[in-house]
C-alpha cells in the first residue's frame, strides 16, 4: 500500500472524539466527543461542525433516519431528534453499577444497535476488570446482553458474510472473533484474533474493509493497524500525528477516505504542546479504494421488521409510536 495521504479536516481539539460513523444520505461525518457529552456533525463541504450536548458521556452513535440517530449515555440507551436535540430513552442497563458507561457500539447487518459497557476508571488508567457487557437494542425495543465480565468493550465490526464477529477487549490488549448467527444475533465461540503488548498502546475502535480485514486504532500509539483475520498477522500501519488515536471509519463519495478520531484528553501540558493537532479528527486518503466499505457491494442479509437500510447504509429505524415518556 502506497503511503497514505493524512490531513487534520475537523481541526477541534475534541476531548475524546470517538465512534465515526458516515451517513451516506446527507455526506457528512457523525461522531462523538465522549467526555465533552457531545454528538457532533461534521460537513466536508461547508467544513462546519454541529454539535448536540446531552446529560451524561455518550459512548457512540447509531444512524437511524435524516435527523434521528440512536445514542448511548451514560448507561440509558435512547433515540437523538436532532431538530429538537431531544433524546426518547428505551432501555436503562447496568443498574446494578452506578460507575458504568456505555463506550463503543454499531449497527449490525441485521440492523440491531449492538454497543458495550465499561467502567469508569478508579485512577487515570486504571479500570476495575471484568465490570464490562456488550448488549443489543432489537426492532421490538427489546435489549439483550450477550457478553458480561469484559474488561473495556470497545471496537466492533462484522465480517463481510455476515458470519463473524469481531470485537475490542482494550483491558486485555485484544482483538477477538466470535461466530455470529444474524438472524438472531447470537455471539458464540470467542477465538482470540490478535494480542498488542502493552507498549503497542491499546487496541480502541475498529472498522471492517470489503475485503474482510480489519483497521484498528491503537491509542497511546498514534497508529491504525491493519489486521488479517485468515493468519491474525498485521498486514501494514498507517502512523498518525497524534498519539491517542481512538477509532476509524471509511467514508467519502466512494468509501475510499479512512477518517481517524483522536483524544486531547490524557495528555499533559507538555505532550499537547508537543502534539498542537491531538483531538482532531484525521482524513487518510490513498487507501486503494477497493478495500474500502463500499454501501454498494453485495445486498445484505434482509432487514427484520422495524429495520431499514439504504444500499449497505446501516441504520437502526425504531418505530416512536411504541414509545414511552
Amino acid at each position: 500500500m502506497a503511503s497514505p495521504r493524512i490531513e487534520a479536516v475537523i481541526r477541534e481539539q475534541h476531548r475524546m472524539a470517538e465512534c465515526p460513523v458516515w451517513e451516506e444520505e446527507m455526506g457528512q461525518l457523525v461522531y462523538v466527543d465522549i467526555h465533552a457529552k457531545t454528538v457532533c456533525r461534521w460537513n466536508p463541504v461547508s467544513r462546519e461542525v454541529q454539535a448536540v450536548g446531552l446529560s451524561h458521556r455518550v459512548g457512540c452513535v447509531a444512524l437511524r433516519h435524516k435527523g434521528s440517530y440512536v445514542v448511548a449515555s451514560g448507561t440509558c440507551l435512547g433515540l437523538l431528534d436532532w431538530g429538537t436535540r431531544q433524546v426518547q430513552w428505551l432501555a436503562w442497563l447496568d443498574r446494578d453499577k452506578p460507575h458504568n458507561r456505555f463506550n463503543d457500539g454499531k449497527v449490525d447487518p441485521a440492523g440491531r444497535f449492538v454497543a458495550g459497557t465499561m467502567p469508569e476508571p478508579s485512577a487515570p488508567g486504571v479500570w476495575e476488570p471484568r465490570q464490562g457487557s456488550l448488549y443489543s437494542l432489537h426492532a421490538d425495543y427489546s435489549v439483550v446482553r450477550h457478553l458480561e465480565r469484559l474488561g473495556i468493550p470497545n471496537g466492533l465490526d462484522w465480517s463481510p458474510d455476515h458470519r463473524t464477529f469481531y470485537h475490542v477487549d482494550s483491558l486485555e490488549y485484544c482483538v477477538r472473533a466470535y461466530d455470529y448467527d444474524v438472524q438472531t444475533g447470537g455471539i458464540e465461540n470467542p477465538r482470540l484474533l490478535y494480542r498488542l503488548q502493552e507498549d503497542q498502546g491499546m487496541p480502541d475502535g475498529l472498522c471492517v474493509d470489503t475485503a474482510g480485514t480489519l483497521w484498528v486504532a491503537c491509542i497511546d500509539a498514534g497508529r491504525v493497524i491493519r489486521l488479517d483475520p485468515e493468519t491474525g498477522t498485521r498486514l501494514c500501519t498507517v502512523e498518525m500525528p497524534v498519539s491517542r488515536v481512538t477509532s476509524c471509519c471509511f467514508g467519502g463519495p466512494d468509501y475510499s477516505e479512512l477518517y481517524v478520531t483522536s483524544a486531547a484528553d490524557g495528555l499533559s501540558p507538555q505532550q499537547l504542546c508537543r502534539e498542537p493537532q491531538a483531538g482532531h479528527v484525521f482524513k487518510s486518503a490513498g487507501i486503494c479504494p477497493a478495500l474500502a466499505w463500499c454501501p454498494h457491494g453485495p445486498r445484505m442479509a434482509a432487514a427484520a421488521p422495524g429495520i431499514t437500510r439504504r444500499g449497505q447504509q446501516r441504520t437502526v429505524d425504531l418505530n416512536v409510536a411504541r414509545l414511552t415518556d
